[in-house]
């Protein structure tokens, strides 16, 4: 699943999306978040709307792509 993430701007915000997308049911892993383009790359299985949810609860923008 790739997600595309509005507001990440230092690594502070990756690590902040990386602890969100970790706590979803269903994410198997995390393969890469791009703070340049705003992209995470995760495997698994989990609900879209989980992954929407966590990272905005973070306190960024998302949606799947």
């Amino acid at each position: 699943m790739i997600i595309k993430i509005t507001g990440m701007t230092c690594s502070h915000c990756v690590h902040a999306v990386e602890t969100a997308l970790a706590k979803v049911s269903g994410v198997k892993e995390i393969k890469e978040i791009r703070i340049e383009d705003g992209i995470a790359v995760i495997e698994g299985t989990p609900n879209t709307q989980d992954v929407i949810s966590a990272v905005r609860h973070a306190g960024y923008s998302a949606m799947v792509i």
